[in-house]
């Protein structure tokens, strides 16, 4: 009866612990990320000016004002 209280309480740490690296992860990845609705906004922020439809030639000069 002992061995098996012990068993139970070893998986429950094991699948806690489990639990907390998967709910970090998933909170990190959260954070690195860029929502969808969000991406334009986060170009105007970088780049002022440079929307996701501009010409690929004004973005490239825009790159090298920055340089």
């Amino acid at each position: 009866m002992n061995k098996g209280s012990r068993n139970r309480r070893i998986f429950i740490i094991v699948f806690l612990g489990f639990v907390a690296l998967f709910a970090y992860i998933s909170y990190d990845m959260a954070q690195r990320t860029t929502a969808p609705w969000n991406r334009k906004k986060q170009l105007n922020r970088v780049l002022p000016g440079a929307t996701l439809d501009a010409d690929s030639l004004r973005l490239d000069s825009l790159l090298k004002e920055v340089e």
